[in-house]
């Protein structure tokens, strides 16, 4: 974004969008003191400070607020004139900004997002993965990766890959001390790896099968909120896990972990890439998308 030539505009509009020099330098891919330099040369030569700082915080001043409000529409408009331009070259260049939960993160990383900068060497690939939900666009992000079912009605949604199936699985160490479950219910009685929830709230494991739907609140002394933890938990005999098929097949294939209660863990829907309705596409997002049409399925 930072090399349209409108970079001052676009730090301005970064920091009043993300409240915070830092985050606006990520979103930009530029150091925070080259940003800070590009904001205060604009704020000298108009004269005016656009920004009240403290230590703790940054916001609009009431000459910022009008500022952008004005300077904020025309930019896009520019933006978007630059987007239509580049759309038109054979090969893309630029930034690429994408929002993923880390476990979808994980699953396209190889397969499909290293493809892409093999493909396209003068893209740039900025990967920010977060459990949250959010709004990609007020994020300053081309697009986002997530389960088709969480995605925001209003966006354009490219599915890929499989469905999603959940397993629970445990350690030979653990079922050498413990009976296999032979129904949902038995977790009840066993040492289970809880999940917390980007939100702060437990996970409950659910289940469907056998004519039943069942959502459990397992007990257990150990809550972790990164599948890679609750992996490597389950891995020492920690208890079992609740996790995505995806995530512990190479344990379940090499006999690290035990997949149990497989006829109760439901299909999902899988994953896709999805961003705003626009008219014409950055060349940069049109080939991203073109290369899931091509080798999504084998994700």
């Amino acid at each position: 974004m930072h090399k349209s030539g409108l970079i001052e505009l676009e730090a301005v509009i970064a920091v009043a969008r993300r409240g915070s020099f830092r985050a606006a330098a990520v979103e930009l891919g530029m150091s925070s003191t080259a940003l800070s330099h590009a904001v205060a040369g604009l704020e000298a030569r108009l004269g005016v400070r656009l920004f009240n700082r403290t230590t703790r915080s940054v916001s609009l001043s009431a000459a910022g607020e009008q500022f952008v409000a004005t300077v904020a529409p025309a930019l896009k408009d520019i933006q978007g004139a630059v987007e239509a331009v580049n759309s038109l070259r054979d090969t893309p260049a630029g930034i690429l900004r994408i929002n993923s939960s880390v476990g979808a993160a994980r699953q396209v990383l190889t397969p499909i997002v290293l493809e892409y900068l093999n493909r396209y060497p003068d893209m740039q690939v900025d990967l920010v993965t977060e459990g949250r939900m959010i709004d990609i666009v007020v994020g300053g992000f081309d697009a986002g990766i997530r389960t088709v079912d969480t995605v925001p009605k209003d966006m354009i949604a490219v599915p890929f890959g499989p469905p999603l199936r959940y397993a629970v699985v445990g350690s030979r160490n653990y079922f050498e001390r413990h009976p296999q479950p032979g129904k949902p219910q038995d977790l009840m009685q066993h040492r289970c790896i809880r999940a917390r929830l980007p939100s702060g709230a437990p996970y409950r494991w659910e289940f469907e099968g056998h004519g039943e739907v069942l959502t459990l609140d397992v007990p257990g002394s150990l809550t972790l909120d990164e599948p890679t933890l609750i992996l490597e938990a389950a891995r020492e005999g920690a208890g079992l896990a609740h996790l995505s098929e995806w995530s512990a097949a190479a344990d379940i294939a090499e006999g690290r972990l035990l997949h149990v209660l497989k006829d109760w863990t439901p299909v999902l829907p899988g994953l896709c890439l999805y961003y705003p309705s626009r008219r014409l596409l950055p060349a940069g997002l049109r080939a991203f998308v073109d290369l899931i049409h091509e080798i999504g399925r084998h994700v």
